[in-house]
């Protein structure tokens, strides 16, 4: 009995054959490579399901899950595990790896810079997952993926990538995934660089600003990669059928990249939040220094305050009152009294 789901027709599943616009449509990008070197590309759905069956060769496919036609060749043609599939379709799935019976599933958290904003430090991320069998391995993210196409152009203009095995081929997606956030650590590191003038030299208001952004960005990708540091942990040295011991080897170099990535968050978090006590402090020392000179400038004036208001009551006999150097007198009196106030405040050390 013919059934067809999603526009797909595939083996076991439907015989309808849908038309070449369709099928073209809703085709996911592939590569196989055989047992003999030949290499072939952008494999029809049914042939998928043949090649992936045959435990022969190594097979890739992309799968974009944001197309419903490719989505479904998760459970129609590969009969992945539901609660894998399941996870596919939520971008908020946590970084993990399992393993079922047919397949080891893995998610790691990609990262690129976010081109709509202004904002040089406001990042994207999404989740990149993997299905890992025998001979074949399947990526699925949604739109496109950096380190998809980067892979994927190495595949193009050197077939024998595929001739190392589905898992090598899952350590290179993997490998250009974590090394998407080295970029981001260099204009970290130019940022920090950056702040000492801005914040001790010129005093740039501006700057607390930014380092609240950048704050904000090592915290979140903080939280994306400490449960990523464990997944290369677990594919470095948990025993698997599906990875042997000379691709886990390739897979505890990712693994170091993921401990200097983090070890270098942990040092920007620590420098921004020292640069920032420091920027708070030199906003609190000038605050001081104002109000210094606000309390000199009102000691000073006390004595004239003072003296003037007594000087000033409507009294018929006041000292001085008729004398005709009485106003510089006065002048005189009040200055001092204000001099000598100053200093006295000065010796014990209050002003």
């Amino acid at each position: 009995m013919a059934a067809r789901e999603g526009g797909v027709a595939v083996e076991g599943v439907g015989a309808e054959r849908p038309r070449a616009a369709e099928r073209d449509a809703d085709r996911p990008r592939s590569f196989y490579r055989s047992e003999e070197g030949e290499l072939r590309s952008d494999l029809h759905p049914r042939e998928l399901v043949e090649l992936a069956r045959s435990g022969k060769g190594t097979l890739w496919v992309d799968i974009d899950t944001a197309d419903r036609h490719q989505h479904a060749l998760l459970e129609l043609a590969f009969r992945f595990h539901p609660l894998s599939i399941e996870d596919t379709l939520n971008p908020q799935s946590r970084v993990k790896v399992e393993e079922y019976p047919e397949h080891l599933f893995a998610i790691v958290r990609a990262v690129k810079f976010c081109e709509e904003t202004e904002d040089p430090y406001d990042v994207e991320t999404s989740n990149l997952c993997f299905f890992l069998a025998r001979n074949l391995l399947v990526t699925t993210h949604v739109d496109r993926a950096p380190a998809v196409d980067a892979v994927m152009d190495r595949v193009t203009r050197s077939p024998d990538l595929l001739a190392r095995g589905a898992e090598r081929l899952m350590h290179a997606v993997m490998d250009s995934a974590v090394d998407a956030y080295f970029p981001i650590l260099e204009q970290l590191d130019v940022f920090v660089d950056g702040l000492e003038e801005r914040i001790f030299t010129s005093f740039d208001e501006t700057a607390v600003r930014d380092i609240f952004s950048v704050k904000r960005l090592v915290l979140s990708m903080r939280r994306h990669l400490a449960p990523q540091r464990e997944v290369f942990n677990v594919l470095t040295n948990r025993p698997t059928p599906f990875l042997s011991r000379e691709a886990q080897v390739y897979f505890r170099d990712v693994y170091d990249h993921m401990l200097r990535i983090n070890d270098s968050l942990e040092t920007y978090r620590d420098l921004l939040s020292s640069t920032l006590d420091s920027y708070l402090s030199q906003v609190s020392n000038r605050l001081g220094t104002a109000t210094k000179g606000l309390s000199l400038a009102a000691t000073l004036s006390v004595p004239f305050v003072m003296v003037s208001g007594m000087w000033g009551m409507n009294f018929a006999n006041i000292p001085l009152a008729q004398h005709p150097h009485g106003f510089a007198i006065m002048m005189a009196i009040q200055l001092g009294l204000g001099v000598g106030l100053v200093a006295l405040l000065r010796w014990m050390r209050i002003l």
